[in-house]
Order: C-alpha cells, then sequence, then structure tokens
C-alpha cells in the first residue's frame, strides 16, 4: 500500500476513489490477511509483511537512502545519508550505494532477500517511455549509465527510476498532513532548481520527461551559460555555484573566508550574516518571480519548496514577496485556498517518493 495508513475515509480523500470502491477492497485485503482494521478508530493497517521496500536519492553532492518494512509507517524508515553523490562519477559512486543500502536494509531488522521493490530519483531528466535520461545527457551522467539496471539487478527486483523533483512532488501529496490538494508542485532548490508536477495524483512528465524544468526557465536572456547549452537559464541566477559566488564575491571585499559549499551559505545565514541573509532573501525573489507565472498558468493548491535552500525560511519570505507581485491575485490569494510552505518531510522527500514509484511499479507490473 503506497499511502500512509489511515480510515477508509481518509484513503478514499487521498486517492480520489469512491467510499464504495475503498470498502470493497479493504473487504477483500482483509479477507486475504493482507490487512486489518483497528476497531478503536477505524484505521486500516498493513498486517505484519517482512517485505521492504528501498527508496534512493542520488544527489550531484550527496546520497540518501531510505528503506522501510511495509508494515511499517511511511516515517518509520531507517535512512542513509551521505555527503557525497554522484559527482564523482556513476562508477565510483556505485560501491558507496550499495553498502548504504545494504546498511538501510539492515536496519530494518531484515535482509537483502526480502527487499520487494526499488525506486531511484536522480536530478536529471529521464524519458517516462524508455526509463532513459534524456538527450542531453548532462554531466556527471554520461552515456551508458544506468543506475535501475545496475542497482535493480543487484537486488534482484525491477528498479524504477524518475526526476527527483517529480519524486518529491508524489511524497509530498502521498504523505503530507496538508489537506489533499488536486495540484501539487515541488521545487527542488538545491545544486540545480527543478520543479515535480502533480495534477489528479498523476505526475506530468511530459512527452520526453522534460516538464517541470523550471530551472532551465530563461530569465535572462544575455546571461550566463548554463550547462544545458542555453544561456542565462533560472539556475545559473539561483543555483548553487551562482550563490557560493555571489559570497565569495562579496566576501572578497572585506577578507572574510570564502564559502565552498551552499550548506556553508545556508548556515551563515541561519546565523544572520549579512551577506548570506541578502543572497538566501533575493534567490527566494527570484524563484518566486517564476513561480509566479507557473502559478497563473496552472492555478496549483499547493506550491512546497524542498532541496537544501528550504533550510532557510529566507528563501520561502522572498518567495512570497514576488509571488505577492507577479502572481495574479486570484491565482496565490489565503481566499483561493492556495498554500506555499516548506516541505514537511526535508532532506528525505525526493527518496521518501523513491520508495513510492517502486512500490507503485510493483504493484502494476504484478510482483514481476
Amino acid at each position: 500500500m503506497a499511502i500512509k495508513s489511515g480510515t477508509q475515509a481518509d484513503i478514499a480523500h487521498r486517492t480520489l476513489l469512491s467510499q464504495a470502491t475503498v470498502s470493497a477492497a479493504v473487504r477483500e485485503l482483509a479477507t486475504a490477511g493482507l490487512i486489518s482494521t483497528a476497531k478503536d478508530r477505524g484505521k486500516v493497517c498493513l498486517s505484519p509483511l517482512h517485505d521492504v521496500g528501498v527508496g534512493v536519492h542520488l544527489g550531484f553532492n550527496h546520497t540518501t537512502v531510505v528503506a522501510r518494512r511495509l508494515d511499517k509507517e511511511f516515517d518509520q524508515v531507517t535512512s542513509q545519508v551521505r555527503s557525497e553523490g554522484v559527482s564523482r562519477g556513476w562508477q565510483r559512486a556505485l560501491p558507496d550505494v550499495k553498502q548504504m543500502i545494504e546498511e538501510a536494509i539492515e536496519g530494518t531488522g531484515q535482509q537483502r532477500s526480502h527487499v520487494l521493490s526499488l525506486g531511484i530519483a536522480v536530478p536529471r531528466m529521464i524519458n517516462p517511455q524508455t526509463a532513459e535520461f534524456t538527450l542531453p545527457i548532462l554531466p556527471p551522467w554520461r552515456e551508458g549509465d544506468d543506475p535501475a539496471g545496475d542497482l535493480g539487478s543487484w537486488l534482484g527486483v525491477r528498479a524504477l527510476i524518475d526526476n527527483d523533483a517529480n519524486l518529491g512532488a508524489l511524497a509530498e501529496q502521498t504523505y503530507s498532513t496538508r489537506e489533499h490538494a488536486e495540484t501539487v508542485v515541488y521545487v527542488k532548490a538545491s545544486t540545480g532548481i527543478g520543479a515535480g508536477i502533480i495534477v489528479h495524483n498523476n505526475v506530468l512528465r511530459g512527452h520526453g520527461g522534460m516538464a517541470g524544468e523550471m530551472g532551465h526557465l530563461t530569465v535572462d536572456p544575455d546571461g550566463a551559460v548554463c550547462q544545458c547549452g542555453g544561456r542565462g537559464c533560472l539556475e545559473t541566477v539561483i543555483g548553487a555555484d551562482a550563490l557560493i559566488a555571489q559570497v565569495r564575491a562579496a566576501r572578497a571585499r572585506n577578507g572574510a573566508p570564502p564559502p565552498e559549499t551552499l550548506e556553508q551559505v545556508i548556515v551563515s545565514a541561519n546565523a544572520h550574516d549579512a551577506v548570506c541573509m541578502r543572497v538566501i532573501h533575493d534567490a527566494g525573489r527570484r524563484l518566486g518571480h517564476s513561480l509566479a507565472q507557473l502559478c497563473n498558468l496552472l492555478n496549483p493548491d499547493l506550491v512546497v519548496i524542498g532541496g537544501q535552500l528550504a533550510q532557510s525560511q529566507l528563501l520561502l519570505e522572498g518567495c512570497n514577496e514576488s509571488l505577492r507581485r507577479f502572481a495574479l491575485p486570484g491565482a496565490v490569494a489565503a481566499s483561493s485556498k492556495f498554500v506555499l510552505g516548506l516541505s514537511e518531510l526535508g532532506t528525505q522527500a525526493e527518496a521518501q517518493g523513491a520508495l513510492v514509484l517502486g512500490l507503485r511499479g510493483h504493484e502494476h507490473s504484478g510482483g514481476t
């Protein structure tokens, strides 16, 4: 069951299925001994299982693995996090990722043979028709890299892969405590900028998997060249490299030590460093300007900010400023029930979404 446990009414609300359909499914699963219903609150729970679901987020500068026994709540995961990602190349990262998966599985009290499903999140475009990287294949990935194939064959399961912002959106809609939203936009703001969009419980991927590539919207036609080959992309303005460069340029005038990572910029901003506070707040304003255009186009119920930059409230404040200025009032007004907030799942959102993706793929493939 990919959604968190709850009452039958909760399940109907989240899946958009009728109460009658959910009730019939619950009776069938209960008869098969797969679920139980708590008599005191009518809560539907999975019966004890040994099966384990695994979700992996292969970031540029970090890797996150979550593993969960499938009869446990979504937040009862064991996790492994390392501040090294695939920036060194996939083949060099692969042994460490395998070790992290092993340790996360062991944390559930189960063995590798109990893994039922595997989902993988990557900060790159994935063609939904082929499950391969969409051209152009951007560094650090290379032609021939196949993380789903490598990890799936090693675990002996069918692994599924998708863009990490898409999976952040999937996790937020599946597990968020907020009221169920019809249209959800999840923005991952870290090394790069990406957006995942869900409409009516369906991830909007586009025919080539390029939907939501917000980081490659042109915001300055004469700006810096982006790694995608474009010029003046949003990512060149508020991506990690751009923000670090801004802080370094300002500190060069006062002799303060320059930051090496985005995390250092965020920590300094949260500690009230004037330069870092300004850089993060301005990044929020630039992000909010692009989000305003997205809100005018899609009119979402919920926009969630995730990724490293979500660790600073200043980013959200800057976003709100620009949304109020540039979005149509009816699209973002409180009276319209529009919500802009930070991710409730924090830095685990993409890995949690990958775990859900793996489970859904297992269901749809009939367990093969």
